[in-house]
């Protein structure tokens, strides 16, 4: 039998439960590994779940959402990541009956970033994607063997719906697109670090306080269960042995009645069952049983070890010696929890297109307030005064538009966000009806995922946002007397005979965009110029940005550290820490038209690697490489220029140059030497 060897793994929703359980394991037995953990650490992840692994030198954690492709492919990329082990998701049903979009976006639409992330990297040789044996549905009572991998899929409820929606895209990667996946199907797992909105974990917390045991409908519901560290042993086989293209149920043949269970946790605390037992209202729908034929997992080698008493006892032993490893769960130990402390809620249905320069959520939200509105001051005994200012941004989950809000929340400036699609004219004028902004800001748009290379291949989703939706927007703002601040793109020009590389000779405002290489720059080109009709537009041309959030996989220099190879080219760059106040005070001052948006001067990669040396890390090194070198590595060109920043530093004259502002904004404040 063949065995597979990685390397570098990726482990999603490794701070919850099996998936914990799985890295410690990997983590501990083969220190080679180096593992990378993802999570964006959920209420039922927890950190210290990963306790045994936090000091290993072959573990690293990052925090962060399967559903932000940036953030992937970064991860992919920088960590030359060959295994995924897909864990996260949301799993409990009770939430599902609850809040089913949350689940849509998390099991569904992760794992779909996930998988185009893989195809776009091409170098992941081996995706086990973690599914659950409720996809099969129920099992007739009376079978007597279990259902199959090649078994009809006939999910019952909103969580295994979505599971199966999952896998039907992982097989379709795998066979459109050739990613060698696995997908696996397991029974109920339990043990140590489990969130108690699980049965036997939330029996066990209700025994210790004396409470008790909630069954829903009659108990007769029959259930297989594994103990955890046997589970985690499965996924270890399976990463080494399993076939790709195949699916393994990881079962067992041992079943119990859910009051069966209940009786034992009951004996085992020595309660009466028959006033500890209480019986409550069923799900809407309860499968009755489940059941799998776990042969082919047993034919790689796998088997079942610890018995259920035994697995029980430690279960109880661990929750006993750590009954506050979860804080307060009280909302966790009703009989039907919904939804606890799930952040956002259905206004966080999906994100949007992933942009390294403003990215945004081009999306619709429903809910109630996204933004965060800051409260006028009242006077004793009057009402509260009408706020002067009051900014509508569209751009929630992208980098400049999060760091708007936090400006906002800083200068005690009322905002919200758009809800709207930058398409749907109707969902801005509801936007802005329902908002009543006296501006708005527009840092949405597409650059791609993880970089313009995927505008090319997506030229219509490319069109309606940076066109189409930047002029809807633009139409509705002026209709409504509005002025609409445009984070726009200077990646539109290239040096050229007049305005030569190191001459000092910036492009202005006024000049023709010259630089068509990709598909991206075109569509940011065409819309700068269609803008110049409305005289209620400031267009900001944004370049290349750097925050002093240097764990930014978006902020330039971060990117540039990264990377094995950088073209050293001098380039007109913004400093967002500088440059984004400013855009609020011309905002203020009704400034319109278009201004180049950087610090005066231009630096070039290796000047600003240079500072990193200097500042951050005197051991780091980086190696240069030639445009026609780099342009073997990429689809399509970039773009490299100098714009003249004159404009913006006569309005606003304390501007700094761009290597003043990258020492005093960006390396000062995050020096290390």
């Amino acid at each position: 039998m063949a065995t597979y060897t990685p390397k570098n793994i990726l482990i999603t929703g490794a701070a919850g439960f099996i998936a914990s359980h799985v890295a410690n394991r990997l983590i501990r037995s083969y220190p080679d590994y180096k593992i990378v953990v993802l999570d964006k650490l959920d209420y039922c992840s927890n950190l210290k779940n990963l306790n045994p692994s936090r000091s290993s030198p072959n573990f690293k954690f990052v925090k962060g959402d399967i559903g932000s492709a940036d953030l992937v492919n970064y991860l992919l990329i920088t960590e030359s990541i060959d295994t995924i082990m897909h864990f996260a998701a949301q799993t409990h049903v009770d939430n599902s009956f609850g809040n089913s979009f949350e689940f849509t976006k998390n099991n569904i639409y992760g794992t779909h970033v996930l998988l185009e992330a893989c195809k776009v990297t091409g170098q992941i040789r081996r995706f086990i994607h973690v599914s659950t044996d409720e996809v099969y549905g129920e099992t007739e009572e009376d079978a007597v063997v279990g259902n199959h991998e090649a078994s009809q899929l006939l999910p019952t409820n909103p969580y295994s719906a979505t599971k199966a929606g999952a896998e039907m895209l992982v097989m379709a990667y795998g066979r459109s697109y050739g990613l060698p996946v696995i997908t696996t199907r397991g029974n109920n797992v339990y043990g140590p670090n489990q969130f108690p909105e699980k049965l036997i974990p939330k029996f066990i917390l209700l025994a210790m306080r004396g409470k008790p045991l909630p069954i829903h409908g009659d108990g007769s519901n029959v259930r297989s269960y594994l103990y955890c560290e046997d589970v985690a042993e499965a996924f270890e086989v399976i990463l080494h042995k399993g076939e790709v293209g195949h699916v393994y149920n990881i079962g067992t043949k041992r079943e119990r009645r859910v009051i069966d269970v209940a009786k034992d946790m009951c004996k085992l605390f020595n309660m009466d069952p028959d006033a500890s037992i209480k019986f409550v209202e069923n799900r809407p729908f309860n499968d009755q049983r489940y059941f799998l034929d776990d042969e082919k997992l047993k034919s790689l080698g796998w088997s079942e070890r610890t018995r259920w008493e035994d697995g029980l006892k430690k279960t109880i032993e661990w929750y006993t010696s750590n009954p506050n490893w979860w804080g307060d769960v009280s909302g966790a130990l009703l009989p039907h929890p919904r939804m606890l402390m799930m952040p956002g809620g259905v206004d966080r249905l999906v994100d949007g297109p992933d942009n390294s320069e403003f990215d945004s959520d081009n999306v619709a939200h429903s809910g109630s307030q996204i933004g965060i509105v800051v409260p006028t001051s009242k006077s004793s005994g009057n009402a509260a005064k009408k706020p002067s200012m009051k900014f509508l941004i569209y751009g929630r989950t992208g980098w400049i538009g999060g760091l708007l809000g936090k400006l906002c929340e800083k200068q005690q400036i009322p905002y919200e966000y758009g809800r709207g699609r930058l398409e749907d004219r109707s969902q801005l004028l509801a936007d802005i009806q329902a908002i009543k902004p006296t501006h708005v800001f527009n840092a949405a748009g597409v650059t791609g995922r993880p970089n313009v290379d995927w505008c090319e291949s997506h030229k219509t989703e490319t069109i309606r946002t940076n066109v189409s939706g930047t002029l809807n927007l633009a139409d509705v703002c002026r209709d409504h007397g509005l002025l609409m601040i445009n984070f726009a793109t200077g990646c539109i020009f290239e040096y050229d005979a007049k305005h030569p590389e190191g001459s000092g000779i910036g492009f202005k405002e006024e000049d023709k965009p010259n630089f068509t290489g990709s598909f991206y720059s075109k569509t940011k080109a065409m819309v700068e110029e269609l803008l110049k009709e409305y005289d209620n537009v400031c267009t900001l041309r944004v370049r290349m940005p750097i925050s002093s959030d240097l764990n930014n996989p978006r902020n330039f220099i971060t990117k540039i550290a990264r990377y094995d190879k950088v073209v050293n080219i001098p380039n007109s760059m913004t400093i967002l820490d500088e440059l984004l106040p400013i855009s609020i005070e011309m905002a203020k001052r009704k400034l319109t038209g278009i201004w180049n948006f950087t610090n005066p001067g231009v630096v070039s990669h290796n000047e600003i690697l240079e500072m990193y040396k200097k500042y951050i890390n005197p051991e780091f090194k980086w190696v240069n490489f030639t445009l026609e070198e780099q342009a073997r590595v990429i689809v399509a060109p970039r773009s490299n220029n100098e714009l003249d920043a004159s404009k913006l530093k006569k309005e606003f004259p304390e501007l700094m140059s761009i290597k003043e502002s990258l020492i005093k904004n960006v390396f000062e404040p995050n020096k290390k030497i």
